[in-house]
């Protein structure tokens, strides 16, 4: 024993002796509290399996987003969405449902959400559900209006419960939705949100210019999404996809259709129309829905070409189904060109890239000199 130590050692045993235990020196230091917990694959494999709201897609508690462009029902597929959750219905689309109160901030297209509640109501011939909540004052995630509405609705029992906040942007009051920094405020606030209310955040979002690209704005907030439902408008279809999942349903796509509800008549004796969200289980809606997506340059050309088919005179060519319309591929290549957003010299490349890229993607089928959607 070092000369040092001697004290302290002495000291030590005269306290073991007052107390009768001469032997059990106690510990001159405590191991300290672990803050980590170490589990073995057998505790992984018997962990609580995870909640889900939307089986497979929308998780019971966390942050998910529904993203699309402009124009491609949105607001009616989330308004659907809502009254099954907060319904009796099993499930949606196929997917088993848990419900649960539902708080929908109607932050744009307000105007509508009447008229779209009274066509659900009149087309499905029931009540909405008690559940469901309309908010529709103004609502920003950068002040304290997170907290009044979290209070809002633990108040009224919806504790464990869904929040559609429709839309960010609207959401979100001269913060740029490009900067890290502005996302990064946004992110922290909605997941305050989900705290709060100790439920589901749902954040609708729009895409950019180029849809393909997906949310529009800074990536850190696709990073930050537990879930996200992409909804997608083409000519010829309707769809919304799985396009981030904790599950194994990511892809997984769900054509639909507008059916459109006469609601009643105006001032001048026109009938008010809106619609609701139907699924579309016909076997062409399921085809086109399971296409993959176009990048920018194939969509001008897939919209161009389409207008240019049901125009063309000509049938069944080159191995075409009867009746079909064919354009011949160097027509094609002219009338993609003209809309390609190019310099004159690579419009001519990029069309022909454009219209490969259509086959390759089965929207249009070719042999020899022919062309013709499939």
């Amino acid at each position: 024993m070092s000369e040092l130590n001697k004290p302290f050692a002495e000291h030590d045993k005269r306290q073991a002796a007052t107390l009768g235990k001469v032997d059990a020196l106690p510990e001159r230091v405590k191991a300290p509290a672990m803050r980590y917990k170490l589990l073995t694959g057998d505790d992984l494999c018997n962990a609580p399996s995870m909640g889900w709201r939307l089986r497979g897609v929308l998780p019971e508690k966390g942050l998910a987003g529904v993203y699309g462009a402009s124009g491609t029902a949105k607001g009616f597929l989330l308004e659907d969405l809502g009254i099954v959750l907060a319904g009796d219905a099993d499930e949606w689309f196929g997917l088993r449902v848990t419900h649960a109160p539902v708080y929908y901030v109607c932050l744009e297209g307000e105007a509508g959400m009447g008229k779209r509640t009274q066509a659900w109501i009149k087309y499905h011939d029931k009540p909405i559900p008690d559940a469901l909540k309309f908010i529709i004052q103004p609502f920003d995630l950068l002040t304290d209006d997170v907290e009044e509405l979290a209070k809002v609705i633990v108040a009224d029992g919806g504790a464990g419960g869904v929040v559609i906040i429709d839309t960010l942007n609207r959401a979100s009051h001269g913060a740029d939705e490009n900067s890290s920094a502005d996302m990064s405020r946004l992110i922290t606030a909605a997941k305050a949100l989900q705290t709060l209310i100790d439920g589901l955040v749902i954040l609708v979002h729009h895409t950019g210019k180029d849809s393909t690209k997906g949310l529009r704005g800074h990536s850190s907030l696709y990073a930050a999404l537990d879930g996200a439902i992409e909804v997608i408008a083409t000519d010829t279809r309707r769809s919304w996809s799985v396009a981030k999942s904790k599950d194994d349903l990511t892809g997984d796509v769900h054509p639909f259709k507008l059916e459109i509800v006469p609601v009643g008549i105006d001032d001048e004796g026109d009938t008010i129309t809106s619609c609701v969200i139907l699924p579309n289980d016909s076997t062409d809606a399921i085809q086109q829905a399971k296409r993959p997506m176009l990048r920018s340059n194939q969509r001008i050309a897939n919209e161009a070409l389409g207008e240019a088919l049901r125009k063309s005179p000509h049938m069944g060519k080159a191995g075409a189904p009867v009746g079909r319309p064919c354009i011949q591929y160097a027509e094609a290549v002219a009338i993609v060109a003209e809309r390609i957003p190019a310099d004159s010299k690579h419009k001519t490349t990029r069309a022909k890239a454009a219209i490969t890229g259509l086959v390759e993607r089965g929207y249009l089928a070719m042999k020899g000199d022919w062309l013709w959607d499939k």
